[in-house]
């Protein structure tokens, strides 16, 4: 039995007793550049304030966007969870507005290789993370790369943030097109979201939605949502120099306004994921599937 049977087959067992499971909340874009972990930190604060325990995954890995937007530098990851014996709890660190978030580190590469013992003990780590929190923000990073794919891939809700720029959109478009070619991605048990980020006027978001549409719907046969836009607004950049998000340093400004909002359209819209992709345990159980699947085919 391999490392991703064996993981599944305990995360099943641990699913089957009663407790609870976290909304996990993947968000993505095709590019970098375009605001995607300023939206993730903003959303998880203005969850937290109306009253969910949010905890931030930062699965970018390298670049520890979460932490420099922040200004706060953790001590552990999840890589010390998985082979350095450290507890969920340790490797989570404080952020504002009773925020919490865990640096992946180089934990996601290193999921296939894990030893049996190594698998009871993550499984076990990640049932108690699903009853920490309520809400839990993976922030993937961008792009087509293997390890953004694999997460959108095991995700039940994913958030795909896009600008006005044409570089945005058509590499929206690339990873849409590359998702839909994962033999492990299925639109019956994935919902993906489009956010219009950036827009410098009302309506260019859904203009932008729009375009992005009708091609996935045409050459993808992908059926993609709309939620909302998000007004360019000189806030959000000062908000990132002085790492404090921009619903705490300017919670009235266009941007702040229209982040709130946001949560509270995803509060609204909180449909119940399938049963195959519930909790933050059930999401590494389907990654360690994707990444081993993809391993089997390279080999």
């Amino acid at each position: 039995m391999d490392q991703a049977e064996q993981l599944r087959r305990l995360v099943k067992q641990n699913s089957d007793s009663p407790g609870h499971t976290a909304r996990v909340i993947t968000v993505t874009s095709g590019k970098g550049g375009v605001g995607k972990t300023s939206v993730s930190v903003n959303l998880a604060i203005e969850f937290s304030r109306a009253g969910n325990r949010v905890i931030i995954m930062d699965a970018d890995f390298g670049l520890a966007n979460i932490e420099v937007m922040l200004g706060i530098r953790p001590q552990y990851n999840l890589a010390d969870v998985m082979f350095g014996g450290k507890s969920i709890s340790s490797i989570i660190t404080q952020g504002p507005e009773n925020i919490r978030f865990i640096s992946g580190g180089s934990g996601i590469h290193e999921l296939t290789r894990m030893t049996r013992e190594q698998i009871v003990n993550l499984t076990m780590r990640l049932k108690e993370l699903d009853e920490m929190a309520d809400i839990i923000i993976i922030d993937t990073g961008a792009g087509i790369a293997d390890s953004v794919l694999e997460f959108v891939a095991a995700s039940a809700e994913v958030l795909l943030v896009v600008t006005p720029e044409p570089t945005s959109i058509t590499d929206a478009y690339a990873l849409l097109k590359t998702l839909n070619r994962n033999s492990e991605f299925s639109t019956e048990h994935t919902r993906i979201r489009m956010i219009a980020n950036r827009v410098t006027r009302a309506g260019e978001g859904r203009e932008l939605f729009e375009k992005l549409s009708v091609v996935a719907s045409k050459f993808l046969s992908f059926d993609l949502e709309y939620l909302e836009e998000i007004p360019q607004d000189d806030q959000v950049s000062r908000a990132i120099i002085r790492q404090k998000p921009v619903v705490i340093s300017a919670p009235g400004s266009n941007a702040g306004r229209a982040l709130k909002e946001l949560a509270e359209i995803l509060a609204g819209t909180s449909s119940e994921p399938v049963p195959a992709k519930r909790g933050i345990a059930q999401l590494f159980s389907n990654l360690i599937r994707v990444t081993t699947h993809k391993q089997r085919q390279k080999g």
